[in-house]
């Protein structure tokens, strides 16, 4: 069954607290999210404040995809640019689909849905996130029609030690 998504949801507290679950299992799921394992709601909600913050001021729009049930199961925040030399892109942040649900297509529908929603906004063509190397989310990425346009090594300590890449993907939306 297909995920419903929606951009720009009222911010309810069952949206909250869907978001908060969501964002802690995929954390605590392994998923490269801003977070290492093991977190939990109280550790991401400072977080999703300032997402919601942003929002307010119109600065980010969020994307949704509710499952069968009525349940978060996915989430991007679109970020627009403040910058006058940079507002024909916006980024995408928080790319999450809910490890229940992994594995049945939903990451690609996220991310076309995130994509039709960009080419919504007006003067926006191009898409930019980034990602954590070592984990193979750059294949992904590309697979959906993303392209690495730049690395910085080791740029993401995930623990002592464990330094990873932050892998910078764009996706053209012309």
């Amino acid at each position: 069954m297909p995920l419903t998504f929606t951009l720009d949801s009222a911010v309810t507290p069952d949206l909250r607290d869907g978001i908060l679950d969501l964002w802690a299992d995929v954390s605590n799921a392994g998923g490269a999210v801003g977070f290492v394992p093991p977190v939990t709601r109280e550790d991401i909600r400072p977080s999703l404040v300032q997402h919601f913050a942003l929002m307010a001021e119109g600065r980010v729009r969020l994307l949704v995809g509710h499952d069968e049930e009525g349940r978060v199961a996915a989430t991007a925040f679109l970020t627009l640019n403040t910058h006058h030399l940079m507002t024909h892109w916006l980024w995408l942040y928080t790319v999450m689909v809910h490890p229940r649900h992994q594995g049945k297509g939903y990451g690609r529908d996220l991310l076309a849905a995130a994509a039709d929603a960009a080419r919504g906004l007006d003067g926006i063509e191009t898409i930019r996130l980034t990602c954590r190397g070592g984990l193979g989310l750059e294949r992904f990425y590309e697979s959906c029609g993303y392209k690495e346009v730049g690395r910085v090594p080791g740029a993401i300590r995930v623990a002592p030690g464990d330094d990873r890449d932050d892998v910078i993907m764009l996706l053209p939306l012309g």
